[in-house]
């Protein structure tokens, strides 16, 4: 992906509201209408902005093997 994506955006801080988890605001629909490209470029983004530009190029993938007791 591009190095600048996250170099163009702007927040309008006043497009922002805080809603409980479990209210229907209909945005599932919104990205369920996008195609999973687009879904995977805006969470790049969100990675970008949480952990900037130096992060790894990729999100690491972590196994964790654990032995249970049989019951």
């Amino acid at each position: 992906m591009n190095c600048d994506l996250t170099s163009n955006l702007k927040i309008d801080r006043k497009a922002f509201s805080v809603i409980s988890l479990t209210d229907d605001s209909g945005e599932n629909a919104y990205w369920f209408a996008r195609t999973p490209q687009e879904r995977l470029k805006q969470v790049e983004i969100l990675r970008r902005i949480n952990y900037g530009t130096t992060s790894a190029a990729r999100i690491e993938k972590v196994i964790e093997i654990v032995d249970r007791e049989q019951s």
